[in-house]
Parts: structure tokens; sequence; C-alpha cells
């Protein structure tokens, strides 16, 4: 489908036209919709395995990078600028990956203008609703747009590319991600909790550090959380050894195989890290590069050089 942004929206567009019941959970649908919010049972957790591919980009997503139809330093690039701006910002780890999967979902669907503006607009689009769904504190639309932004769009332009991604999804931006699954896997290899909070802190290094790999779009989100803790567990000498098949037992939906697949993939994108720089590391340097113009109909004037950041936050 291609990308039309229209310069008026209805404010019919705006209306959520799910059933209450939703909410309520009395439908088949209500332990999903609130998906990163689960009991942590393995009831809940198997439901949420069972639901993460509606939360995940087409199937064939991934092997339109591999065959260059779609651009993948592209996406790289703007995957990078989303987690420089949550450094930024100090917005939670799954504020920025909610943006990410926002992000793909909405590429797996719909075709971009061939231009270097309209993949930032749609990268600032979906941080700015990961950011309203998970923050307290946010900034404007316009200082949102920092951390070597090449173009700086209006807000009502901005407005106007929220809603097309939020018709694009479904209005469904609860999504089953890793971080659903961490902490109860967390429990399955540390129960005393002695390490607990060192591997939740590495898992969650490993899994943002993750996004920008093309080659990790065809894992699902419980594998990559399994093997992820796998990977963190390994820097642990008093951990009990897990491989992919006893994780597999920790909750049903698990597949040995996926797991596997996913920690070979880890292993290896360390390994190539090592020989160029450390790819597993998220950027700590909060630099703010020199801002161009954009297309004008797309873009206003440049802010002041000085950022303003939030008062209480960062």
């Amino acid at each position: 489908m291609p990308f039309t942004p229209s310069d008026h929206a209805s404010c019919s567009d705006l209306l959520c036209r799910e059933d209450a019941s939703v909410l309520a959970g009395d439908s088949p649908g209500g332990a999903a919709g609130l998906a990163e919010f689960p009991d942590e049972s393995d009831e809940s957790i198997a439901g949420l395995i069972a639901a993460e591919a509606d939360y995940s980009p087409g199937f064939d997503y991934p092997d339109r990078f591999r065959s260059k139809s779609l651009d993948s330093a592209a996406r790289q690039e703007a995957v990078a600028w989303i987690l420089k701006v949550h450094v930024y910002y100090g917005f939670r780890p799954l504020t920025a990956y909610l943006a990410v999967n926002y992000l793909d979902r909405f590429l797996s669907s719909h075709r971009l203008p061939q231009n270097e503006w309209a993949l930032q607009l749609l990268s600032v689009a979906c941080l700015s609703l990961a950011a309203k769904l998970e923050e307290t504190l946010l900034p404007s639309l316009l200082d949102l747009q920092v951390e070597g932004a090449k173009f700086i769009f209006k807000p009502r332009t901005i407005l106007r590319m929220e809603l097309l991604v939020l018709n694009a999804l479904n209005w469904r931006l609860r999504s089953v991600t890793p971080f659903a699954f961490i902490n109860f896997f967390v429990r399955k290899i540390d129960p005393s909790g002695k390490h607990a909070r060192s591997l939740v802190s590495r898992v969650t290094e490993i899994t943002l550090a993750t996004a920008k790999d093309t080659k990790f779009l065809s894992h699902c989100p419980s594998s990559l959380a399994a093997a992820s803790i796998i990977r963190a567990a390994d820097e642990v000498e008093d951990l009990t050894f897990v491989d992919p098949g006893i994780a597999a037992s920790w909750c049903i939906g698990l597949t040995e195989e996926g797991i596997a697949d996913c920690y070979q993939s880890l292993k290896q994108a360390i390994l190539d890290g090592t020989r160029r720089e450390p790819p597993m590391i998220l950027p700590q340097l909060r630099v703010t590069t020199p801002t161009n113009m954009g297309p004008s109909a797309s873009s206003s004037s440049s802010p002041p050089n000085k950022r303003r950041k939030l008062n209480n936050n960062c």
C-alpha cells in the first residue's frame, strides 16, 4: 500500500472501534490486548507466546531485506536514531523497542517514497506513539527531533503520520515484545534472585542492541528473550549451565530449535562485533549534530541550537 499522507484527517478516524468487552476481558482477545501486563503464570506466558505472531511484521518481511527490496542500511540508521533519542531522554527500554516494532510492522505492509525524509518522519511518529503509551513525561514533538535529525517536521505533519501508523497497526499498540518474558525467564534461570538485577540489565542491553540487526527479525520475541538470557547467564560463573533444550521447557510454546537458532545469531553478532566495534553497547554520548532543512512541505524552521530536555527526566 503506498504512503499517502492527507492534509486533513476526520475526527471519526481517531475513534477506537474495538469492542468494550475486550477491556473487560470477556473476549478471547482480552489477554492479548493486555500483553505487557501479564500475571507471569505459566498459562499467561503461554498465551503471550501464542499471540506474539499477531504483533510481528509479516513473515516475508526479513526476506525483503535479504533480497534488497528494502534498504537494511536505511532501517539500521532509523533504529539507531530511535535508540539515541531513547538514551537522550531516559525513556524506558520498552519505549524504544515498541517504536522499532511499530516501524517494522508499518514497513511490512506499506511502501514509503524513495527519499530521505519519509523514513525519518515514520521514525519520529513511531517513537512519539511509543512514548505516549509508556512514558509519563514527554518532550514536545519538536524537541523529540534531536540527536542528528536531518529534517525537522512540523507537529501537525507528525500527527498525521501517527494516524497513518495507527490505522496500519489497527490501533494495536500494546505489542508482545521480549520484555514481556524477561522477568519470568530470569526467575527460571535464577530462582534465588541473587543475579536477577544484573541479568535483567544485561538482557535488556542485548535485546535493544539486536533491534538494529535485520537478521533478528526472523526470531520471535519469546525465543529472543530466552536466547538473550542464556547469553547473559554465560557471563555469570555461579549460575547453572542452561542450553536451548532446557530453556524450551520453561513454558509451553517455546521450541529448542527457535531458541538455538537465535542463540547462535547472538553469538555470531558478538563475534562480528569484536572485529569492528562492540554491537551490544548502547550509545552513551549525547551529541546533537547540526540540523539541515528538509523539504518545505514537510519540515519547519530549525529549532534553537540548544535543545530543551525534560526538567524531571534524564
